[in-house]
Parts: structure tokens; C-alpha cells; sequence
């Protein structure tokens, strides 16, 4: 069974940082690239940031350039999306994905207020 399994979430203030934490199981992690997702309530699912298989090309949305860094482990079959300088509007669920894939987390809550 696939399993995407998100982690690290939690209460922030502005200006804070997290590292999220995505653990994958019951696919060939290493021959994927991996996204990042979010989600706000009432709002659309927004792309955040993509990485390739071998982890040595990624890109981001416009919204958090500069801000955060995904990374991946293919020794440990975990993607991470480190998140730096965050803003209240980055409060939202975060998601993984294996790009190409319909396999997606339950999400990590992340919360930034003062």
C-alpha cells in the first residue's frame, strides 16, 4: 500500500521556521518527483515547490521564493520542505505528492500567528 505520511507541522510566529517532513512507503520513492502542496480553508490546493528524482533540480512558486528549500533522502524515502521567514498568509495544510501520481499525505497542519 502507498503511504505518504506528513510530519512537523505546528504553531508559528511570523518570522519563524519549520521543517516539514514527508515520509513515503510502498513505491519506488527514488524513481518520483516529489511536490509540495497547500491548502487554506475554502481555498484551491496551491502548488509550493517541486523536486526531481535525483533531488538536484528544484523549483518553487512565486509565493514562497526565497522562503523555503525542498530537499529529499532517497536512503530514507523522505522529502522535506524547509520553511523559513513565514508569513500568516502561509497558514494552510501542507501536502505531498508524488508528481504524476494520484498518491497524496493527510497533511501537516501549519499555523503562523502571533
Amino acid at each position: 500500500q502507498v503511504q505518504l505520511v506528513e510530519s512537523g507541522g505546528g504553531l508559528v510566529q511570523p518570522g519563524g521556521s519549520l521543517r516539514l517532513s514527508c515520509a513515503a512507503s510502498g513505491f519506488i520513492f527514488s524513481g518520483y518527483p516529489m511536490s509540495w502542496y497547500r491548502q487554506a480553508p475554502g481555498k484551491e490546493r496551491e502548488w509550493v515547490a517541486s523536486i526531481t528524482h535525483s533531488g538536484r533540480t528544484t523549483n518553487y512558486a512565486n509565493s514562497m521564493k526565497g522562503r523555503v528549500t525542498i530537499s529529499r533522502d532517497n536512503d530514507k524515502n523522505t522529502v522535506y520542505l524547509q520553511m523559513n521567514n513565514l508569513k500568516v498568509e502561509d497558514t494552510a495544510v501542507y501536502y505531498c505528492n508524488a508528481i504524476s501520481s494520484p498518491w497524496w499525505g493527510q497533511g501537516t497542519q501549519v499555523t503562523v500567528s502571533s
